[in-house]
């Protein structure tokens, strides 16, 4: 979990970075999955499950 928690605030970092120097380039879109991914490994991942089906489900239902 320690280390999941510091790749998530690393990756992030590194996000808000590249961001504020306005470098959009495959690195900063690989920065970006790798923040989403190592976010699914921490608490954050039910709320974000269950908005993303609820969604879904909203759609299918249209």
């Amino acid at each position: 979990m320690v280390i999941t928690v510091s790749l998530v605030a690393l990756f992030g970092l590194v996000l808000v970075l590249l961001l504020r120097s306005k470098t959009l380039s495959y690195g900063a879109a690989f920065i970006a999955a790798g923040f989403g991914f190592f976010l699914a490994s921490t608490g954050a991942a039910g709320p974000i499950n269950r908005l993303a089906q609820s969604l879904i489900d909203a759609a299918s239902n249209l």
